[in-house]
């Protein structure tokens, strides 16, 4: 894929747009994905910071990941949707969360990551690679 693709929060006050292909996509079990979630994993398609032009005010919550990085994560403050994550670990990444594109169909599972946090109950393709932690990339 090389088009450009677009998405969004609930209420419209964010907007973004993305002018690269996912570099790759993940399903994230970590704790904190599945929080910020609110279900058994996060889906995320990581793509070149300087490709992702987001309109409106997100607001971001730091914390410290299962893999020692500092991760930035961002919401809409009126409507509390996850849009957006930076990682330390991957300083020219940025994070869209799957949940939030306009063509959902866009997302492409490549891989489970943090999958030795996974729930019981979560459940994620099993023909998908499953890495207990963060892979090196």
């Amino acid at each position: 894929m090389s088009e450009v693709f677009s998405g969004g929060c609930l209420c419209g006050a964010v907007r973004y747009e993305c002018q690269a292909s996912p570099l790759f996509s993940t399903h994230c079990q970590c704790s904190d994905c599945r929080k910020t979630s609110a279900t058994g994993h996060s889906s995320k398609l990581a793509v070149p910071r300087s490709a992702v032009k987001i309109s409106g005010e997100l607001k971001f919550y730091e914390s410290q990941g299962e893999s020692g990085n500092v991760v930035r994560r961002g919401f809409c403050p009126r409507c509390g949707c996850s849009i957006y994550a930076e990682s330390s670990g991957f300083p020219e990444m940025g994070f869209i969360s799957a949940s939030s594109l306009d063509d959902p169909s866009i997302f492409q599972p490549s891989m489970v990551i943090f999958a030795a946090s996974a729930p019981s109950w979560d459940y994620t393709d099993p023909q998908l690679p499953k890495f207990d932690k963060m892979p090196q990339m």
